[in-house]
């Protein structure tokens, strides 16, 4: 069994199917022979930095040239950039509070399961002795999930990455993550409104209320997604203005709530989410519990070259995922 500063890392750890560089770090280097120890908390990628006095974040923290100090050393400068980019990701996180799954695979093809059941099949009904009982299909999607790719090729002269903190790079790669979480979410609503290929688009929920939001559209939106739960509202810019103005959402705990924590509390008591991106006079309103599922192609991958020849540093920053609709009657569009 290897210890943490015996390993020889080298750039193949990376690219092993389904394993990120730091699952094959933890098979080599388990965390759990490090309990009650000074090193006690870190993960096998953590103690590598420590390993190498690699100081990634405080006032202290090292230029990026000294991931470059050894070969080894440099074969943990992609992980670096991977878990820097899902931070941004995470910091900037609304789809985990739309989808009701997520699924990683290794390939680019993929087919989620379709359960469209109507009105009769949603009733469980008494069966008599010896009768059939009523049956719900569920069945693969007759075209494959369509997978985008996200990512930036970030180019630097050798002076400026070999004299760049590493604390503030830290921020420029949380930044692209920010960015690539806005663009999947862009994606997912899309295919909330639009469908996946395999479900139409979602009803459409009309009001007459002259580009105004009022109560009773709300009580309309929720009356439209039953039986299914409204617990998730979408809108753009000009529809949270809207929503905001409402006399509904100006009571004292509503208030408190959003002057307090900026997170809003709706009249029906569904979670209100800005989605810049949606178009139009739209309000999306979903069961996230059942609406939509997420596909990655593995997780933030990170390739690291240099061009002798121009003294050039690049790194390549990519994510792929789609979305696919599950239970299309779950989501239903209020256009006002």
């Amino acid at each position: 069994m290897a210890f943490f500063d015996t390993i020889k890392l080298e750039k193949g750890m990376y690219g092993n199917g389904s394993k990120s560089f730091t699952d094959i770090l933890e098979e080599l280097d388990p965390s759990e022979n490090y309990k009650g120890s000074e090193l006690d908390g870190l993960d096998a990628f953590q103690r590598q930095l420590k390993r190498y006095d690699i100081k990634v974040g405080g006032s202290r923290s090292d230029c990026v040239q000294k991931f470059f100090q050894s070969s080894d050393s440099a074969a943990l400068f992609p992980e670096y950039v991977s878990r820097a980019v899902r931070q941004g990701i995470e910091r900037s996180d609304i789809l985990s509070d739309i989808i009701a799954a997520k699924t990683v695979i290794d390939g680019l093809d993929y087919r989620s399961v379709v359960s469209a059941p109507d009105d009769d099949e949603k009733q469980l009904k008494p069966v008599a002795e010896g009768a059939y009982l009523p049956q719900t299909t569920i069945k693969t999607g007759g075209q494959l999930v369509k997978l985008q790719k996200r990512g930036r090729m970030l180019v630097a002269s050798y002076e400026a990455v070999k004299f760049q903190k590493l604390d503030l790079f830290t921020v420029t790669l949380r930044q692209i993550g920010a960015h690539i979480a806005r663009e999947q979410l862009k994606d997912a609503v899309d295919v909330l409104i639009n469908g996946d290929g395999n479900s139409a688009a979602a009803d459409t929920v009309s009001v007459d209320t002259s580009g105004n939001i009022t109560y009773s559209d709300l009580i309309k939106l929720w009356a439209e997604v039953s039986p299914y739960e409204l617990n998730t509202l979408l809108a753009p810019t000009d529809a949270m203005k809207k929503l905001l103005s409402m006399s509904e959402m100006k009571d004292a705990q509503a208030g408190l709530n959003f002057h307090g924590s900026g997170r809003m509390i709706t009249p029906l008591g569904a979670n209100l989410l800005h989605v810049p991106s949606i178009s139009g006079t739209k309000i999306v309103g979903l069961d996230k519990n059942c609406a939509l599922e997420m596909v990655q192609s593995g997780d933030v991958i990170t390739d690291y070259d240099k061009l002798i020849d121009r003294q050039l540093e690049r790194a390549s920053i990519s994510c792929i995922t789609g979305f696919a609709k599950l239970f299309p009657d779950s989501v239903k569009v209020l256009t006002y």
